[in-house]
């Protein structure tokens, strides 16, 4: 395998990566927001926004390397 491909591997693994990340994340901001933590909640679908972002990021890297 040569690193061309290994990047398109690599991307494809990060954005995995990172979905399994926000649906975790998305799980405890759920539980912040029940223990009353509503702020912390908020800062962590945040994360997820940036997680989404960047998964939107490396899709277009991902687009590009072919």
């Amino acid at each position: 395998m040569d690193e061309k491909e290994k990047l398109r591997i690599l991307l494809g693994h990060w954005m995995e990566h990172n979905h399994e990340h926000c649906e975790e994340f998305r799980q405890w901001a759920e539980k912040a927001k029940a223990f009353g933590e509503h702020s912390v909640s908020d800062n962590i679908l945040g994360a997820v926004a940036k997680l989404e972002e960047a998964n939107g990021f490396l899709k277009k890297a991902l687009q590009k390397s072919g």
